[in-house]
């Protein structure tokens, strides 16, 4: 769960509103399940294989929930 939740506190600092807005309301407490999968697949297909360190992250996440 720590680890879910440290994924969870990059995603959020982001800036990306993609993934930062549901990490957030995970964060919170506030998570819709499915609107989260849906938008770490989606972050996952624009950006999850630029070579930037969210990239393994995407995968992770979604393995963790």
């Amino acid at each position: 769960m720590e680890e879910l939740k440290s994924i969870m506190e990059k995603f959020a600092a982001s800036g990306w509103d993609l993934i930062s807005v549901p990490a957030q309301q995970w964060l919170d407490g506030k998570f819709d399940r499915e609107a989260f999968i849906s938008a770490i697949k989606q972050a996952d297909r624009e950006c999850g294989s630029c070579g930037c360190e969210m990239d393994p992250l995407y995968k992770r996440a979604l393995e963790l929930i």
